[in-house]
């Protein structure tokens, strides 16, 4: 048996294959982007060919940098960009259509023609997610309607539906599966029975027989066959929603700990224990994830856009050649002088959930410069991230002790510095930043007795950084008191 856990982290804008030891270390990594596609203004999509060309290309990678052949690897985890969706032939696991990726706006008229037909409340009790095009469900139904045959084909069982989980679990072992945490993303799982729900399918036009049978979160799912990249007969054991796994992988197993991933967009889960908490403040209540049958779940708020927001500043605006340089520029002025960023490139998440909005810079003057830019950028995501957890701890009643922080942008330490002042608690940085695939390896190790419980893993978590509150009152409250004038306007 090999001693070694392979982690594949499927994200939006690139792949990411880890390699973990049994010490939790990363032994190796390697990441392989690919397109974004952009048919017209409001659609985002991927083409799944590239999707498994990154996936293979990555695996390859980090196996060839760590030395190694697929005889050392135990088990293989997956997490994935989570509401991205497409149906695929049941025969040759080729996409019919581009996936529709979680960003994609065009279902927007159909969620609205589902709130004012008076079924939002339906959804929100059973699935604890709003009417958004955010979700997969109308994503599904848009499909079947608009990918021509599509709807007979999956009537006759010939196509299948999933997110890029279950996509990538079928084209690895032939398991056409997924998880809690990805099946409560989809607007058609109930989050109480923890199955599909029949009523909502009805509502969202999409047939029972095309979606996945949902499984735990770690289990051994099928074995790899047929691959070019990795031998057969290697477990896939592991299987969670990028967000959930990064709070699996920041070891926030009790109830109250809270994870922020900065990521093409920033995802705040607060573990809320093993029953469901209703949110009052526009937050999501969604599955963590399941063990040996127990579910965990947890509270969810969602900024679309904050990684997204450099990479704008780079390609868009032309503002620097690489995204690394946003904090050096960002630091050469000691404020952003007024300008206030809503980077609402994508419309507005939680708790706003207002899809139509755009984003907008403020209070710019003929003295404002790239870096004064650069500076309400940065400032614009620690706001959104400072807006949601506010919600979520009026939620839950109790006030947030630290919030451990992961994902890409948090390298920044300028970033991490201003969620600092404006949270007024601690950000801490874990030593390995790539949380969502260490999610998915766990449960993966897990599943296949290289690890034998959350314990081991508690134990191993240890952080790099601790960022502690240092800002001036009065300026965070004049920073916030903009940001809502700005958010108003947006």
């Amino acid at each position: 048996m090999g001693d070694l856990v392979l982690a594949i982290d499927q994200g939006t804008t690139g792949t990411t294959a880890l390699l973990i030891d049994q010490g939790v270390r990363v032994l190796a990594k390697a990441n392989v982007e690919f397109p974004n596609h952009y048919p017209q203004p409001g659609y985002v999509e991927h083409d799944a060919r590239e999707i498994w060309v990154s996936v293979a290309s990555a695996v390859s990678q980090a196996m060839e940098r760590a030395g190694i052949s697929g005889d050392r690897i135990a088990a293989i985890g997956v997490t994935n960009q989570r509401e991205t969706s497409l149906f695929w032939d049941r025969v040759t696991g080729e996409a019919i259509h581009r996936a529709l990726v979680w960003q994609d706006r065009r279902t927007a008229d159909r969620c609205t023609a589902l709130k004012e037909a008076g079924h939002e409340p339906l959804f929100k009790e059973r699935t604890g997610l709003v009417l958004d095009p955010y979700f997969s469900g109308t994503k599904a139904g848009w499909l079947l309607d608009h990918v021509e045959g599509a709807r007979a084909r999956a009537q006759r069982g010939e196509i299948l539906f999933g997110t890029i989980d279950t996509w990538l679990c079928w084209r690895l072992c032939g398991a056409h599966v997924t998880d809690p945490s990805n099946a409560s993303r989809t607007l058609m799982f109930d989050l109480h029975r923890l199955d599909w729900d029949d009523e909502l399918l009805g509502l969202l036009d999409v047939p029972r027989a095309a979606l996945p049978h949902v499984v735990d979160s770690s289990q051994v799912y099928g074995h790899t066959r047929g691959l070019n990249f990795l031998p057969d007969g290697i477990p896939v054991a592991g299987l969670i929603g990028d967000q959930q796994g990064a709070l699996f992988g920041q070891a926030c197993f009790g109830q109250g700990l809270a994870k922020c991933t900065y990521g093409t967009g920033a995802f705040i889960l607060m573990n809320t224990g093993l029953a469901p908490a209703a949110s009052d403040h526009g937050l999501l209540t969604t599955v963590a994830w399941r063990l040996g049958g127990s579910t965990t779940y947890a509270l969810e708020g969602s900024a679309f856009v904050a990684g997204a927001a450099v990479q704008w500043l780079r390609d868009g605006l032309g503002l620097f050649s690489d995204a690394s340089e946003v904090e050096a520029l960002a630091a050469s002025v000691s404020s952003s002088e007024g300008v206030t960023f809503v980077p609402a490139l994508t419309g507005l998440g939680a708790p706003h959930w207002r899809p139509e909005a755009r984003g907008i810079i403020t209070g710019i003057t003929r003295g404002t410069t790239r870096a004064h830019i650069a500076r309400a950028t940065l400032d614009g995501i620690a706001l959104q991230i400072d807006e949601i957890l506010f919600a979520m701890c009026n939620d839950l009643g109790a006030p947030l002790a630290e919030l451990r922080v992961d994902g890409g942008a948090s390298a920044n330490n300028l970033l991490m510095q201003r969620q600092a002042d404006l949270l007024g608690v601690p950000c801490v940085r874990p030593r390995v930043l790539e949380t969502t695939g260490l999610g998915s390896g766990l449960l993966a190790g897990l599943a296949t007795g290289l690890w034998s419980s959350t314990d081991e893993v508690t134990s191993a978590w240890s952080e790099d950084r601790r960022f502690s509150p240092a800002g001036d009152d009065a300026e965070i409250t004049s920073t916030r008191n903009a940001w809502r004038e700005a958010v108003r306007r947006a």
